[in-house]
């Protein structure tokens, strides 16, 4: 439990110290497929959030989820690839395949749904080799080109204001 708190403490702040050198790179493509990042301990209807990207007119094998969840109830039924902060080492890499997978997928656009900065999230959308990266304003600024302030259970404001916006940028 303790060596747990000092890894979540120094891979911030190595997450933190990074994001001073980061460099966003602006890509003119239109958004065809979808990176969802999502903290299950925070919210949990991930499937009302993919019938809400359904609605634009985005199928289902165009969004690739991933959950990440405090801890894995290994008697569960798995719908969606699901990380813990056990799967991060302290070198900064993830032991689990789908994480790997997920970050080096080239989505035209990752949506960073969580509000609370997790070291295993942050990690992730950091190394994501997403073109254009969404997420909240309550983390860390730095993170994603874009940040839609809204409450994280108001799913439905954050889908509009952000293809309202997509729209604008002509990302659609």
């Amino acid at each position: 439990m303790f060596l747990n708190k000092i890894k979540e403490y120094w891979i911030k702040k190595s997450v933190k110290k990074r994001l001073s050198n980061i460099k966003h790179t602006n890509s003119d493509n239109s958004i065809k497929k979808i990176g969802l990042l999502v903290d299950q301990s925070r919210f949990n209807d991930e499937n009302k959030l993919v019938a809400e990207f359904q609605k634009y007119g985005f199928q289902k094998n165009d969004i690739e989820l991933l959950i990440f969840k405090d801890k894995i109830n290994t008697k569960e039924t798995i719908n969606f690839s699901e990380f813990c902060a056990n799967d991060l080492n302290w070198n900064e890499t993830f032991d689990k395949e789908e994480v790997n997978h997920f970050i080096n997928s080239n989505f035209d656009l990752l949506i960073s749904y969580y509000d609370v900065e997790k070291a295993p999230l942050l990690i992730t959308t950091l190394n994501s080799k997403a073109h254009f990266k969404v997420g909240f304003s309550s983390v860390d600024l730095r993170l994603n080109q874009f940040m839609i302030a809204t409450n994280i259970e108001n799913y439905k404001i954050f889908v509009t204001e952000l293809f309202k916006y997509l729209n604008i940028l002509n990302k659609l």
